[in-house]
């Protein structure tokens, strides 16, 4: 993807300041935080919308008749339209609040997969997939015998498309692929592969998990079926995330879940139930979290998700070209385009002993494999260092990374 040009200067050295955690030490250090794909910092801004709705508005939603009660509502179902606005969806009907990512795809699995599929039916996956995106749809495999179908990746950690365009069959039931790669960094052509999907009558579900904090999205022109994010990573809270479906979709879809808010009637004989997106809403939701999530979208809204994009690749062009310069380094996922996600193995060092002295030095990085276990399979290596940044890093950051990377070298020398 390629960045628009905007007119907005935005003094990124300076948005650290809105991030509490990051005025603290780490081990006597300055903190140093880039590991913002696992879950980014949360600004002021989302910590006190969150404060302010509990000692202010709270109070529980479509239920009560009261002023209190009503004005949470209308909180909660403006956030509903902003996150609308945010991914240019048609309706705000076709927003659906749930957990996560993985609860949304779980969602999917079990409410779309489950009632209309059959053994020998087909779901295409990626290699590169997070768990949460393999997980769900190897469960309804066991559950009713589905058929997974995987498109491989290149040495460089791009998508096979030649190989993609053949998986398809008369069984083919859906297309899930990740928009951007939690370990390679890699942007997906996912407007391209949906428009493959789409001329075999397939539906396609996108996890769009690190692809929203990090640059535009329009669900109406990739023309996905399904896309999925959570709040957390995008300076938001944890326990919220965002299902948005096609309205025609999430119309005939059933529950995923039951419970209050969800229904029309309830007798022990028979229950009816609301339509779309509260259906999907059982019980009480994570009022707060929504809240926390409307503040999150108007604080990356306020920089600028063009501006956002821009940065972190200025900062991927800046770090990159040095990782590689350093010999015993091997970087894993070197496709373009990519989000600000750099993953590496360095020679006879284990990824853990890595991310310890990092640690030591002030510095939090991942090293694991990243819930991404058979892309760790396909560059045959246990685990990775994954850098990935946020608003809130600087090309001294990276300086201080490259300096701590030396002095592992030597400690294990």
């Amino acid at each position: 993807m390629k960045a628009s040009v905007t007119k907005q200067v935005v003094d990124f050295g300076r948005l650290c300041r809105d991030f509490p955690i990051l005025q603290k030490t780490n081990r006597g250090k300055t903190m140093i935080y880039l590991d913002s794909a696992s879950s980014a910092q949360k600004p002021y801004q989302v910590i006190n919308a969150i404060a302010d709705f509990y000692m202010q508005d709270y109070a529980n939603i479509h239920r009560g008749i009261y002023e209190l009660s009503e004005r949470s509502t209308q909180l909660y179902e403006n956030t509903r339209e902003q996150v609308k606005n945010f991914i240019h969806a048609a309706h705000a009907d076709e927003i659906v609040f749930v957990r996560s990512t993985t609860e949304g795809i779980n969602l999917i699995a079990q409410s779309f997969g489950r009632p209309r599929w059959q053994a020998g039916d087909e779901v295409i996956l990626s290699t590169m997939e997070h768990h949460s995106n393999i997980v769900p749809w190897y469960m309804l495999k066991e559950q009713i015998g589905i058929v997974l179908k995987i498109i491989p990746i290149d040495d460089v950690g791009a998508m096979d498309i030649e190989t993609y365009k053949k998986l398809f069959s008369s069984r083919t039931k859906l297309v899930a692929i990740s928009h951007a790669s939690n370990v390679l960094g890699t942007i997906n052509p996912v407007k391209d592969m949906t428009a493959i999907a789409h001329a075999h009558h397939v539906p396609v579900l996108i996890d769009g998990a690190q692809a929203v904090s990090h640059m535009p999205v329009n669900v109406q022109d990739l023309d996905c079926d399904f896309y999925v994010f959570s709040a957390h990573k995008m300076y938001g809270p944890t326990g919220i995330g965002v299902l948005y479906g096609k309205k025609p979709w999430l119309d005939t879809l059933p529950p995923y879940q039951g419970g209050g808010g969800m229904i029309e009637t309830v007798a022990f004989e028979k229950v009816t139930y609301t339509k779309a997106p509260q259906k999907f809403e059982a019980g009480t939701p994570d009022i707060a979290g929504v809240i926390g999530l409307n503040a999150a979208i108007q604080y990356v809204q306020t920089i600028g998700m063009e501006n956002i994009f821009s940065h972190e690749q200025a900062l991927l062009n800046y770090a990159e070209p040095k990782l590689l310069a350093i010999p015993e380094l091997r970087m894993i996922g070197e496709a373009k385009p990519k989000v600000g996600v750099v993953s590496f193995v360095l020679n006879h060092i284990h990824p853990h002993d890595i991310g310890t002295v990092l640690d030591h030095e002030g510095i939090a990085v991942r090293a694991g494999h990243h819930c991404a276990m058979p892309l760790m399979e396909r560059f045959q290596v246990p685990a990775t260092v994954r850098v990935s940044f946020g608003v809130y890093n600087q090309e001294k950051d990276i300086d201080t990374l490259l300096s701590a990377i030396q002095l592992t070298k030597r400690l294990f020398a």
